[in-house]
């Protein structure tokens, strides 16, 4: 998915459900920012494997995942959809919404989305107080988990295909990884990078 801002009115909450249908949009410091085209294959793939594995193991449990399309609340002028999230407060979830931090965020990266989930995202889920979060790098296939300590996020690890998956937040979640990352590469694909240089995961991060 593509992304870029084109609304030059700071908007709230109360505008964001204003919005007509069409494409997916996100709000970032009363600004919104155009999230189509619409995600990849490969993309809807990860999802989709990455809510089974994560349906499975939460049933039965306080906590509960959501799957995009789910607006998360944060702020007012903060509104967004990241592609899985993880709530353990029943209280967070509306009827129309989740409203505050999740436990867990989980993006899925894309060569067009990468710089606004790796630095204007984080830096929201930082501020926000969300305490893990993962990047998920279709290629080279990938999870980076990230937890937040005190303003700024730090790295746990990179996970690949073969790794034993680690979750701090959630220790007895084991994920198959062979099962996420199940889907065709042709042959001289592009693999791109899995961590920017520099880029800022702390609260100050936009």
């Amino acid at each position: 998915m593509g992304e870029r801002a084109f609304q030059s009115k700071h908007q709230t909450w109360d505008d964001y459900r204003r919005l007509p249908d069409g494409p997916r949009v996100e709000l970032i410091g009363g600004e919104v920012f155009d999230m189509s085209p619409a995600p990849s294959a490969r993309h809807q793939g990860i999802v989709f494997e990455l809510s089974l594995q994560l349906g499975n193991f939460f049933k039965g449990k306080p906590c509960k995942p959501f799957v995009a399309p789910t607006d998360l609340k944060l702020s007012d002028e903060d509104v967004v959809q990241p592609d899985l999230m993880v709530v353990c407060d029943r209280d967070q979830i509306k009827e129309t919404h989740v409203e505050g931090a999740p436990a867990l965020v989980i993006e899925i990266l894309s060569p067009s989305t990468m710089n606004h989930d790796r630095k204007r995202k984080m830096g929201l889920y930082a501020r926000a107080g969300v305490k893990e979060v993962w990047l998920v790098s279709p290629l080279p296939a990938s999870i980076e988990v990230f937890l937040l300590d005190g303003a700024t996020y730090r790295f746990m690890g990179l996970y690949q295909v073969g790794d034993a998956f680690v979750s701090p937040g959630f220790e007895e979640l084991k994920l198959d990884l062979p099962a996420v990352f199940d889907f065709p590469v042709d042959p001289g694909e592009q693999v791109y990078v899995v961590k920017e240089d520099g880029a800022p995961y702390g609260a100050e991060g936009e």
